[in-house]
């Protein structure tokens, strides 16, 4: 991922330095080798002998087709983006507050990238108002959201403003909606609100963050803080998970769109074992996107049995939806065009970078995410065009194989890999 920050498609390739003098490919291990292989490592992506697609692209043409005449631009959740790609959420945790998330939101703006602002930003850093100096409201949700604002061309991208159990009680989407300086958001169709049910870093539990005692103790009468970290100066502050049933799920999705009529509406699942069930749930209700983390995915802070053992990982999440009903975004160590490309061919519509956006940032606030796309891009473009197709929604089960996966399949509904359908 720092590679890629640092020096962007170049790092696509072996050392340039080394061509004509090594020879390439069996040194490298396979993917589904790793130890901590899923089935979106295990996948490989399988190109035909025989190419309708690419027939039809050169009469199109009128000369034989390139990768660059790939189209990777995608709606996304009804937001309009130059690839099938997002910046995931980042909450209230120290390293998103700082600098980072602004960068982060600046460097999205410029790539025209939809974005999604996560939970607790408001309680935690406050509302912020748009229009004022930058400094102390950098960390704020609206500081975020000028710094994207400020870079974002027209007709891309937009933000997607997540609310959880404190940031309903802090009226957060009431703030947005109603604010003027979101109006440009919404005239122009580019404001949206995602319900949390769930995030991949600890299914069926709510963010958590480290304080110190002075600051735990200003959201006290907001969150939940346990005294377990073994320290004088640090404590637990624990956000509540919510409940939701089908009926609970169905209602809130109605409840957001009467109340923001003009606002986009996203929900965000964890990697449950009835993820199938919940995403048709949220489709059925008019949810214009949902977002399945997977197992892989999360940026913040969670106990070590839950990275390690609990929730699906998101190919298995991917398997069990098959084919969706609407727009499905994935999250969960996304980085690179390949497990991006899998991705898309079991069913989802976009990816979201997190943990690899931060990482970029970091490397280079003014150019690392910016170069990390510019490489996902390439790497996309090569990969589908090798699969004899032109736009990045044209792939499909039968553009992966693993083997003992029952993939490819013409219907992922009677596909079995890792077991059988719930």
């Amino acid at each position: 991922m720092r590679d890629r920050a640092r020096r962007g498609t170049a790092a696509l390739f072996p050392p340039v330095e080394a061509y004509g003098r090594t020879l390439f490919g069996a040194a490298r291990t396979p993917a589904h080798a790793a130890p901590d292989a899923d089935l979106l490592d295990a996948l490989r992506l399988v190109p035909p002998v025989f190419m309708p697609r690419r027939l039809e692209k050169l009469i199109d043409l009128a000369r034989e087709p390139m990768h660059h005449d790939v189209d990777l631009t995608t709606v996304v959740g009804a937001l309009n983006s130059p690839l099938p790609a997002y910046l995931s959420a980042f909450g209230s945790t120290q390293v998103a507050s700082a600098d980072l998330g602004t960068a982060a939101s600046r460097q999205a703006g410029r790539l025209g990238l939809p974005m999604v602002i996560g939970e607790n930003v408001v309680p935690v850093n406050g509302y912020g108002r748009l229009g004022t100096a930058a400094g102390d409201t950098e960390r704020s949700l609206l500081g975020r959201i000028r710094a994207y604002l400020d870079e974002l061309p027209d007709g891309m991208g937009g933000v997607a403003v997540q609310q959880s159990t404190e940031d309903a009680d802090a009226e957060v989407w009431n703030l947005v909606y109603s604010d003027p300086s979101a109006r440009p958001l919404l005239e122009s169709g580019r404001l949206a609100f995602e319900l949390k049910v769930g995030q991949g870093a600890k299914p069926g539990l709510g963010g958590m963050t480290v304080l110190d005692r002075a600051a735990a103790a200003r959201v006290a009468e907001q969150y939940a803080v346990d005294d377990v970290l073994g320290g004088e100066e640090r404590v637990l502050r624990c956000s509540s998970p919510g409940t939701f049933t089908e009926e609970i799920l169905r209602q809130q999705i109605r409840l957001m769109r009467n109340n923001f009529p003009r606002a986009r509406v996203w929900v965000k699942l964890h990697p449950g074992r009835d993820v199938r069930e919940a995403a048709a749930v949220a489709w059925s209700a008019g949810a214009d996107a949902v977002t399945v983390d997977g197992a892989e995915g999360g940026t913040g802070w969670a106990p070590l049995g839950f990275l390690d053992a609990v929730g699906l990982p998101l190919g298995e999440c991917l398997r069990r939806i098959g084919r969706p009903a609407g727009s499905l975004l994935a999250s969960g160590r996304m980085w690179e065009g390949t497990r991006a490309a899998k991705a898309l061919a079991l069913g989802a519509t976009a990816v979201g970078l997190g943990r690899a956006a931060l990482l970029a940032v970091e490397e280079d606030p003014e150019r690392g995410l910016t170069r990390l796309v510019e490489a996902m891009s390439l790497e996309l473009r090569l990969l589908i065009s090798a699969l004899g197709k032109y736009e990045a929604n044209a792939l499909a089960y039968e553009d992966v194989w693993a083997d003992g996966t029952g993939l490819p399949h013409q219907d992922p509904s009677l596909a079995t890999p890792l077991g059988t359908q719930p």
